[in-house]
């Protein structure tokens, strides 16, 4: 696990190689939503569902989505920022396409672990979610509601593309919740 600073501030860096493979997988998805979407009645017999609309609304949710994915991980690439820093006045998250920026210790009251398809996110619990939902752009607050909706909190930190691993992301932010924060509760 990073080892805490001078002035117990922890500050982990963005993976460019964890974001090169993003953007790479990204460029698979987009092609494998272009072949469905172009694929011919024939061809389509062939798949397990058959049903032409599926197929090309699955093609084109799939390049719409690995689109952003790939434009989001090539801003990352040459973002120099650090994708996240804990310190004493609270954490500062620039790891994803829909990071929260500064969250205060004062707005956290916990923690939550989501797993979607074996990938584990931290949700951190904020006093006032709406705060956090409300920041930046119409489609980033769109997409952060649907988030939260699902994961039951807008703020979503996951160690994709960070310089660490998820055990010691959690650890992490316990050591530091605990320190500066209220009690905390993670749940599995």
């Amino acid at each position: 696990m990073p080892g805490m600073g001078a002035a117990d501030e922890l500050v982990i860096e963005l993976s460019k190689s964890k974001v090169i493979l993003m953007i790479l997988g990204s460029f698979g998805f987009v092609a494998l939503g272009y072949w469905l979407f172009s694929m011919d009645a024939a061809a389509m017999k062939e798949l397990p569902i058959d049903d032409p609309l599926f197929i090309r609304g699955v093609g084109i949710a799939s390049m719409v989505f690995f689109s952003l994915t790939g434009i989001f991980g090539t801003r990352k690439l040459f973002d120099k920022k650090p994708g996240l820093v804990l310190n004493s006045a609270g954490i500062i998250d620039n790891s994803s396409g829909l990071a929260a920026g500064f969250i205060p210790w004062s707005e956290i009251i916990g923690a939550e672990i989501y797993e979607v398809h074996r990938q584990k996110m931290l949700i951190i619990k904020v006093r006032h979610p709406e705060k956090f939902i409300q920041r930046g752009n119409l489609l980033r607050r769109a997409l952060v509601k649907i988030g939260s909706k699902m994961s039951g909190g807008p703020i979503a930190i996951t160690p994709n593309t960070l310089k660490i691993n998820f055990s010691e992301l959690l650890s992490t932010f316990e050591q530091y919740h605990q320190k500066y924060g209220q009690s905390m509760k993670a749940s599995v």
